[in-house]
């Protein structure tokens, strides 16, 4: 996992590992441990996997892939 912006904010933290088969039980596990301020970013992020867009909860995490909380991001 890489956190960026927001994201790392609340994740306390800008890289960590963390097991799961899809993108449903990640999002879970993450809530659970980081809690309601990192479940809201995710509600708004991108999840990029090996980066590409992870828009379906049950696209498969297999083992060694890097996923990325891009948070939406102001400015210019």
């Amino acid at each position: 996992m890489r956190y960026f912006a927001g994201a790392k904010a609340a994740a306390g933290i800008g890289e960590e590992r963390i097991d799961a088969s899809d993108v449903a039980e990640l999002r879970a596990a993450l809530a659970q441990r980081h809690g309601p301020v990192l479940d809201k970013v995710l509600a708004v992020s991108t999840l990029l996997v090996d980066g590409l867009a992870a828009r379906d909860e049950a696209t498969a995490l297999p083992s060694g892939v890097t996923v990325e909380v891009l948070p939406p991001f102001a400015g210019g």
